[in-house]
């Protein structure tokens, strides 16, 4: 939650978490790209909506003066657009990696970490491989490798903006 609080405070328009686990099975490799899940949004919806103070949540808008049912609905909304703005993202770095690293079989998943739920601002994990792997373990530790994949996430972002600096024209 602090990650996601220095984003805020940051004024950060992406968030973006780069992992590289360790799981028990050594013979899986390669790298994916997380977004938030629906149900784990939901919950979310349901927990800003209860604090007390909820000035401030949603683009600097007060909803002190709203009724839960009427707060709800807005985080809600505003939750839709980060996570729809989030999984296109998603898309575009998955794109981008895919072509500089060996992405698993499902590039793109859906999970309720806490560093992706985020109300405002369009967020990412990505694990860069495994650590539990040899071989996801020595091409994290080469430099050219680490170049490789932060230009990839690079690409991503520069076309990201651009295309949401796109959108946002008349």
């Amino acid at each position: 939650r602090e990650r996601i609080a220095i984003a805020h405070r940051a004024g950060g328009d992406l968030f973006i978490s780069l992992h590289a686990d360790s799981i028990g099975n050594r013979h899986i490799r390669g790298g994916s790209v997380y977004t938030l899940s629906e149900r784990a949004s939901d919950k979310e919806a349901e927990a800003l909506a209860r604090r007390e103070n909820k000035s401030d949540i949603i683009a600097g808008v007060d909803l002190n003066d709203q009724s839960k049912t009427v707060a709800k609905i807005l985080i809600d909304l505003r939750q839709r657009l980060t996570k729809n703005d989030s999984v296109a993202f998603a898309k575009t770095l998955v794109s981008q990696l895919s072509k500089k690293t060996r992405m698993l079989r499902r590039k793109h998943r859906f999970a309720g970490f806490a560093v992706l739920k985020g109300p405002e601002i369009p967020s990412v994990l990505i694990e860069l491989g495994y650590l539990s792997n040899l071989q996801d373990e020595r091409l994290l530790r080469r430099t050219s490798h680490r170049r490789k994949i932060a230009g990839a996430i690079v690409r991503a972002i520069d076309s990201y903006f651009s295309r949401q600096q796109a959108l946002r024209q008349p």
